[in-house]
């Protein structure tokens, strides 16, 4: 695919599938705006514009609009990818703080995020693709995953919601992309047992070879974006499927 003239904004774009993702488009012609706390991978350039903020804050979505608006004019793609997996144990054990700095993060965030895209596209009279970041954990239950496993759940049904709201202008996905090879995936083998008793199935699947690589992940978002071959009609979808 040659995207030329596609813009996307990924957040929590500094590292593992939000890099890979960026990676993906950049290499096929989309323009992107990078949001993350820590610095981005990519330099700033021609097609690259980055924004250091935090998702839980309107701000930042806000700044991430005005910079793609002011740098290439519109929004094709926004990708809420931007996630936290602490705290991990069982619920009776999570921090108060913990738990609302998870869910301001994980659920908040692609709210806002998506929020800001839909007013974009509703100011501009364009269409576009939002693209959540779900995962298998909001389909299953994972003791000791209580947080991340309802904040999954809840991008699901929030995806849901958007796409029957917004079907004349947006394809929305919320994509569970599998195990993928990234920081995150070296915090869930590292955790204790008595934090999470399911750790072994994620150390087994990293031995055998079975985690697929960030970029691989970003190209099949990406062609689920703008390849029609590859577009779904369900919203909640497996890339593992």
């Amino acid at each position: 695919m040659d995207l030329e003239g596609k813009v996307a904004v990924i957040t929590g774009a500094s590292r593992g599938l939000g890099a890979g993702i960026a990676e993906a488009a950049l290499a096929r012609g989309v323009s992107v705006v990078l949001c993350s706390r820590s610095a981005p991978l990519c330099d700033e350039g021609p097609r690259v514009r980055v924004v250091r903020g935090d998702v839980s804050k309107e701000e930042t979505h806000e700044a991430l609009v005005a910079e793609a608006e002011t740098h290439f004019g519109h929004i094709d793609l926004w990708v809420n990818n931007a996630g936290l997996l602490e705290p991990v144990g069982p619920l009776r054990n999570a921090p108060t703080h913990s738990l609302r700095e998870h869910f301001d993060v994980n659920i908040l965030g692609v709210a806002l995020g998506a929020r800001a895209f839909l007013r974009h596209l509703h100011a501009k009279d364009r269409a576009g693709v939002l693209e959540n970041v779900a995962s298998g954990a909001g389909r299953n239950v994972y003791r000791g995953w209580a947080a991340y496993c309802a904040g999954k759940a809840a991008v699901d049904h929030l995806s849901r919601v958007i796409a029957r709201e917004e079907a004349d202008r947006l394809r929305v996905y919320a994509v569970a992309p599998g195990l993928i090879d990234t920081p995150m995936q070296e915090q869930v083998r590292g955790h204790s047992l008595d934090r999470f008793p399911q750790r072994e199935k994620f150390r087994a699947a990293h031995a055998e070879g079975a985690l697929v690589a960030p970029r691989a992940a970003g190209d099949q978002l990406v062609a689920l974006a703008f390849d029609a071959d590859a577009a779904r009609d369900d919203v909640c979808i497996d890339l593992r499927d």
